[in-house]
């Protein structure tokens, strides 16, 4: 119901903008059935194989990649305060952190990272956030880890 309504609302635009969104209208069906086919074929393969679970990249079993408690004892006092009360819980420094080294240690794509660390845009935009502030050396020195490579810092595609 809602494209019908951008298509309705479409025709009484001028007549270049009535083009540009009939014509991105166009592209938007084309493209969702396109993401349709995908997943139905993603789906087939789960059900070829015998699993409905996604197909995650096994490089490291994320349980390798949790934080110690002696561990975040040590980083602790680096990282920034949880903020919270207001609006949305606050998201885990420890849970995100945990993300950004599996991300790290396997040389995986952020879009790879196992969702139990949660969204990957999240990890991404804090690894880049610590990057800035000059937060991610120190963090990796304090874990013993500053021969791993950081992840990449290019936007995921």
């Amino acid at each position: 119901m809602p494209e019908v309504r951008r298509l309705v609302l479409a025709m009484a635009e001028p007549k270049g903008r009535r083009r540009f969104l009939l014509g991105w209208s166009v592209w938007r069906r084309a493209h969702q059935a396109v993401a349709a086919r995908c997943r139905a074929a993603r789906g087939a393969a789960r059900r070829a194989l015998g699993t409905e679970e996604p197909l995650k990249s096994t490089a490291i079993a994320p349980e390798e990649a949790h934080l110690t408690d002696e561990q975040w004892a040590l980083l602790l006092p680096l990282l920034p305060p949880q903020e919270g009360g207001i609006g949305r819980a606050p998201n885990d420094h420890r849970l995100v952190l945990g993300g950004i080294l599996w991300v790290a240690r396997t040389g995986s794509s952020w879009r790879e990272m196992p969702e139990e660390y949660g969204k990957w845009e999240r990890a991404y935009r804090r690894h880049e956030l610590w990057v800035k502030q000059g937060l991610w050396p120190r963090i990796l020195r304090v874990l013993g880890e500053e021969d791993v490579p950081g992840p990449e810092m290019k936007e995921p595609k």
